[in-house]
């Protein structure tokens, strides 16, 4: 249904490195660099698109959650992620309450961005 979104960022060079070591595990990679207008992240196209805007003008956080393949894709999203200054907002791990199968881990990125990595596959 989402064709992409966009984040809003206080500092782009940190976004950047952040967003490097974090997706990475997710198989996203950097597809765009557009200068003072942001970057853009996908895995066939740009999916996840960051534009820096003064810190004093930051919007609230948003949530954005990215699929990975597999739990263990979403285990390395967390590691790297907090390996690359995200605070923890969720361990790895089932959320039964979503449904049978949901498999997530949230970080906060440097701007305070709710980041999931969610696998839905049914690992019986």
């Amino acid at each position: 249904m989402i064709d992409h979104v966009k984040l809003f960022v206080g500092d782009l060079g940190r976004s950047k490195s952040f967003y490097l070591c974090a997706l990475e595990p997710l198989g996203y990679t950097l597809m765009m660099e557009l200068g003072p207008l942001g970057l853009a992240f996908g895995r066939e196209r740009p999916e996840l698109w960051i534009a820096p805007v003064p810190a004093s003008e930051l919007p609230t956080s948003a949530h954005v959650a990215l699929r990975a393949g597999s739990r263990a894709a979403v285990e390395a999203f967390h590691a790297a992620a907090l390996a690359a200054g995200a605070a923890d907002n969720g361990a790895p791990g089932p959320r039964t309450h979503y449904h049978p199968t949901y498999y997530g881990a949230f970080v906060l990125d440097p701007d305070g961005n709710n980041l999931e990595a969610v696998c839905h596959a049914d690992v019986r």
